[in-house]
């Protein structure tokens, strides 16, 4: 396969996901490029201004990076950024949550920027925010280039660095150590609260027992006052209600007193039906009067019924009074605290839980001190915990690092990780004492990370902004990021020249190392160096096409091609058999490298085994 090593170490890559291929069209000087990459290491490489800012560019936003219409290639409409990804578990999670449509394995993302700055996302298919393919490339890609270098130099990556290569046995107590501090802080603002505003808090609550005092005063019922409304009306009217029940009595049962003897009731008259088609002999005039048999029933539950009321309808004026008199009563609670006498209740529960967090007795204030110093020394506990697991990792980092940077031309130098608490300056927030000492307590410990360079042998340990050149900080990135490679979730990194400065033996050990990353992740290299791209298991090339505008296109390179690649980059040498040989004899050093690298690799790994 064109631009592949034939001797490549053995990789398993179906277990994560990993970007298989990207499309770039109408992005800087690349109308339309495909790009193949290997699981393993890729490099691009080419002339200065050929465009390889615009693969990484391509790669930036296919993350979900910010869009810039000024790289929407001239006369162009749109940019557009197409990248298939194998899919694992939590990428797959990810296409649910989105409705993303996963195929055979792979999830297509699309990334379009408008040269009128409008920018589009698309994720399996379906239209999606951008934030969605930031969570696709948290999950699946880093970039790393000089901005990350800068990013290295502040004192919060550093701690993070630390955090993620320690992973558990920090990250842990770490997240204990959070939670007890949201409820430290809870309580030192509530108790802060109470003091500060204790003569507001008294006046609120003064009120607040003001009016559960009326309430329960007044003790209304749930519904009452609506009850009280049809009540009143009922009994204002009492006189005519009873005027139209008695008549509706008499007209269907008769023998009321004030009926009319001359105008029968409805039992009557329908008995006298019955008394008809019962004596007519038909079997068809019988059935009806079966029917009517149930009539007179019904009259007559309905007739007791109004006597019942009747029974029931009370006209007294004094119970009138009573009811006007209650209602008036609620009515003044209803005026006060709430529309209706179930949202006076509910007021009354709230004022009553108000209350409690109003409580600024001197029992409550100690209360909740003593509740204060109780999280105080939990917190302490667990800070302790992280700083006792950030200094032992911090040992093992530096470690790792060191001997990393000795194989990187640096043979004198070492990296200390040092790890000290953070004072407390006077009036600080959260000041946290442990064994006497007042420390700041902040979301991440109370620890301060800093990464110190011996850059050789007789020199004092300096920060790195302080005590490395930019070749050097390229080193110890990439150092860190070996060191790191066995705690790193993301399967894919993106390097950007961090080989920056680096030249020689230097360069040399930079591309072995990037290739032994390679063998837990996928790598992608843009470099200028070819003893990087020596090592490479696919070698990308963009190059210029002349005419009469500067385009530039991204292909593979075969194994001839490569060497001819490799000679142009050793200062131009690619039309010289020197330059040639050059280039061959760096392949060679590099698979050799390669196969010394696997062969180590497996031992240690027998060696753990039989352990």
């Amino acid at each position: 396969m064109p631009g592949r090593v034939t001797d490549v170490s053995v990789r398993v890559r179906t277990l994560r996901p990993m970007l298989a291929e990207m499309r770039i069209q109408g992005l800087g000087v690349i109308d339309d490029a495909t790009l193949e990459l290997d699981p393993g290491l890729t490099v691009l490489t080419g002339e200065t201004g050929a465009g390889k800012t615009m693969v990484v560019t391509g790669l930036t936003l296919l993350g979900g990076g910010r869009a810039d219409p000024s790289r929407v290639a001239t006369g162009a409409e749109r940019a557009v950024v197409e990248g298939r990804f194998t899919v694992d578990e939590e990428v797959q999670e990810l296409a649910d949550e989105v409705g993303a449509e996963v195929d055979d394995g792979e999830l297509i993302a699309v990334r379009t920027v408008g040269a009128d700055g409008r920018s589009r996302a698309h994720l399996g298919g379906r239209s999606v925010p951008v934030g969605v393919l930031s969570r696709l490339a948290e999950a699946t890609l880093v970039v790393h280039g000089q901005n990350d270098q800068l990013r290295l130099l502040r004192p919060a990556e550093q701690r993070a660095l630390l955090d993620r290569f320690a992973g558990p046995p920090v990250l842990e107590p770490l997240a204990r150590y959070r939670e007890v501090r949201a409820e430290w802080q809870k309580t030192i603002t509530e108790l802060a609260e109470r003091r500060d505003g204790a003569r507001r808090m008294a006046q609120e609550a003064d009120m607040l027992r003001l009016g559960l005092s009326e309430i329960e005063a007044v003790d209304p019922q749930p519904g009452e006052d609506v009850e009280l409304v049809d009540l009143a009306k009922r009994l204002a009217a009492a006189d005519d209600l009873r005027s139209v029940a008695a008549a509706a009595q008499a007209a269907l049962v008769g023998g009321v007193e004030g009926s009319d003897p001359d105008h029968p009731d409805a039992m009557a008259l329908v008995g006298e039906a019955r008394h008809r088609l019962s004596g007519a002999g038909d079997p068809e005039l019988a059935a009806l009067d079966a029917r009517l048999g149930e009539v007179v029933a019904l009259l007559g539950d309905v007739g007791a019924e109004l006597a019942g009321y009747l029974d029931r309808l009370d006209a007294d004026p004094e119970r009138l009074s009573q009811v006007l008199s209650r209602q008036a009563e609620l009515k003044t609670l209803t005026r006060k605290y709430a529309a209706d006498i179930d949202g006076v209740l509910a007021w009354a529960v709230e004022a009553r839980r108000r209350l409690e967090r109003l409580d600024t007795s001197d029992e409550a204030l100690a209360a909740l001190a003593a509740r204060r110093d109780e999280l105080a020394a939990e917190l302490a506990r667990h800070a302790a915990a992280v700083t006792a697991a950030r200094t032992k990792a911090a040992e093992t980092l530096a470690k790792a690092t060191t001997a990393e940077l000795a194989g990187l031309a640096m043979p004198d130098a070492r990296l200390e990780v040092v790890v000290t608490p953070r004072s407390a300056e006077p009036g600080a927030a959260d000041v946290l004492e442990i064994d006497g000492a007042p420390l700041v307590a902040g979301a991440d410990g109370v620890d301060e990370v800093e990464l110190r360079l011996v850059a050789h042998g007789g020199a004092q340990p300096q920060p790195l902004h302080k005590g490395a050149s930019g070749g050097e900080l390229s080193r110890v990135m990439l150092a860190l990021e070996v060191a790191l490679a066995g705690t790193d979730p993301v399967p894919t990194m993106v390097f950007d020249e961090v080989d920056a400065g680096v030249g020689g033996r230097a360069a040399v050990e930079i591309g072995r190392r990037l290739a032994r990353l390679a063998t837990r992740h996928q790598v992608i290299v843009v470099t200028h160096l070819p003893q990087v791209a020596a090592y490479a298991d696919r070698h990308l090339v963009v190059d210029k096409q002349r005419g009469p505008k500067t385009r530039s296109r991204v292909r593979a390179l075969a194994e001839e091609e490569r060497i001819t690649e490799l000679a142009r980059m050793l200062a131009g040498l690619d039309d010289t058999d020197t330059g040639r040989a050059h280039a061959e004899e760096l392949l060679e050093t590099a698979r050799a490298h390669r196969a010394a690298d696997r062969s180590r690799s497996a031992t240690r790994r027998k060696a753990a085994t039989s352990r």
